[in-house]
């Protein structure tokens, strides 16, 4: 058996452990590794192993409306969808974290009724607001009533974010602002949102990935036109090609990338934080 740095063997509990983590990675990353290799394959491949060819031909397929479907205008809508959840998420769980650090009445009440949300069934929630918007007669569409079917999926992630970040952060450096005649907006924008940043920009990666792969809470809310996840699951029911590898490429190449981005953007504000850190102890010394 492997022994550690300190002399000791690894229990055999180790070696089951790692052994079912290994499992779970090859069931989890396998068929989507055969999605990406199939996606590839030339004009005349199939659905299954072995391909028959290799191209692009398939990715260029999903640029216009064709037979797979149309991708484009999904694609832009759930874009667009995304990031307007985005804001509108990272907006309110900055507000509603800074204002549960203190108690006031009824907090209790309006927290659980935020979170009550996450436990409902997704389909019941796109129900209840189609529902409403045909009572109102207002037309529902993807701007509208599916951004609200969608605030009420990623609000409460974003609120549980908040308030961990928040739990951890010290009044010291506001009071020690506001001692040196900062207003309270400059206590805002210099003390809270540079040593908030890296919650800030989680809750903005889970609400944007969140409403960009959402479809049971979009499903009869969207209106006439549809988002990508929508699109794709249309194309299922007619077509039969690697069309629908493509898009899961393209869609999961989108995710890494804003996933790298925002590890990258964390990484920075770190080294920034510890340079600044470094050059104000240099100059106390």
């Amino acid at each position: 058996m492997r022994t550690t740095e300190s002399g000791s063997r690894r229990p055999l509990s180790f070696y089951i452990l790692a052994g079912f983590f290994a499992a779970f990675v090859v069931f989890l990353y396998g068929p989507m590794l055969t999605i990406y290799v199939l996606s590839f394959q030339g004009p005349r491949g199939g659905l299954t192993l072995p391909m028959n060819g290799v191209s692009l031909h398939w990715f260029r397929a999903l640029m216009g409306p064709q037979r797979t479907g149309d991708f484009v205008g999904p694609f832009v809508r759930s874009l667009a969808l995304g990031l307007i959840v985005l804001a509108a998420t990272v907006v309110v769980s900055i507000m509603a974290g800074l204002a549960f650090r203190r108690r006031f009445f009824g907090a209790n009440l309006i927290f659980y009724t935020a979170v009550a949300s996450l436990i409902m069934p997704g389909l019941l929630i796109g129900l209840g607001v189609g529902l409403m918007f045909q009572i109102t007669g207002a037309q529902p569409a993807w701007w509208s009533s599916a951004l609200g079917a969608q605030l009420t999926w990623t609000l409460p992630f974003g609120l549980l974010i908040m308030f961990a970040v928040l739990s951890r952060l010290s009044r010291s450096y506001e009071e020690a602002a506001r001692d040196l005649g900062a207003s309270g907006w400059q206590v805002f924008r210099h003390v809270l949102v540079p040593i908030l940043s890296p919650g800030i920009i989680a809750v903005a990666v889970f609400a944007f990935t969140l409403s960009y792969d959402e479809f049971p809470r979009t499903l009869l809310t969207v209106g006439s036109q549809n988002t990508l996840p929508l699109e794709i699951w249309a194309m299922t029911t007619n077509v039969t090609s690697p069309a629908l590898y493509a898009v899961g490429t393209v869609t999961t190449l989108i995710s890494f990338v804003l996933i790298a981005l925002a590890i990258g953007l964390i990484l920075s504000i770190e080294r920034r934080r510890l340079r600044r850190a470094v050059i104000s102890r240099g100059a106390s010394d």
